[in-house]
């Protein structure tokens, strides 16, 4: 559970960013399982009660496809940053930023039986007053995930006690159809390498959100 002081707070410094500009853009990070979704759909609904026109814009929804994956021969590290289509994540945050087109459609990534992404899912009109994006590489130096942080006006990154986030990464697995024995070994194999590059980012972001 989020404390309501946390999530009202951020609340508060995005209405306070939002009075100098047309358009606030904020990108969440963490490592896998850190509570990334949770938080930023927390924080929408608050701005949404506001009277804030928020989009959520996550970053999964430029993973690459499984047959691609299946073709490059990264199909068992889902989720590390080359499993991404960084260059077109990059693109869409650009054209968010520019707000000149009446609507943008950005992806959205299904998990369950399907986990593919699905395109054009989640519009973004031309009105809309905060734009949240989440994921794990906004603060990355690697090319072309270096150039995402001048896109966003703040990055903050999620903070949470590491078995918890394993612990969760588990849960999710299980759920999303994996047995046992392949989701222990996604939680402690790929995803933790990839947590352990995501942790490395940590000092880059404007705000570090601890996960109480």
């Amino acid at each position: 559970m989020i404390p309501v002081e946390t999530i009202a707070s951020l609340r508060d410094r995005v209405l306070a960013l939002a009075t100098s500009r047309d358009r606030v853009i904020i990108g969440v990070v963490g490592e896998p399982g850190s509570g990334k979704s949770t938080l930023t759909s927390a924080l929408a609904e608050a701005l949404i009660e506001a009277g804030v026109s928020t989009a959520v814009v996550p970053m999964d929804g430029f993973h690459l496809a499984n047959s691609e994956l299946a073709r490059l021969g990264r199909a068992d590290r889902k989720g590390a940053i080359d499993t991404f289509d960084g260059g077109g994540y990059l693109s869409l945050l650009r054209r968010l930023r520019a707000a000149d087109e009446a609507v943008v459609y950005a992806p959205m990534y299904l998990r369950g039986q399907i986990e593919s992404s699905i395109g054009s899912a989640i519009p973004v009109g031309r009105d809309v007053q905060v734009v949240l994006t989440e994921g794990n590489y906004l603060l990355a130096t690697e090319d072309p995930w270096r150039d995402v942080r001048q896109v966003l006006d703040e990055t903050w990154f999620v903070d949470t006690d590491p078995e918890l986030r394993r612990r969760r990464l588990f849960e999710r697995h299980v759920a999303n159809g994996k047995t046992a024995e392949l989701a222990s070994a996604f939680t402690f194999g790929s995803d933790e390498t990839n947590a352990r590059l995501v942790l490395g980012t940590r000092e880059r972001a404007d705000l570090v959100v601890p996960w109480v």
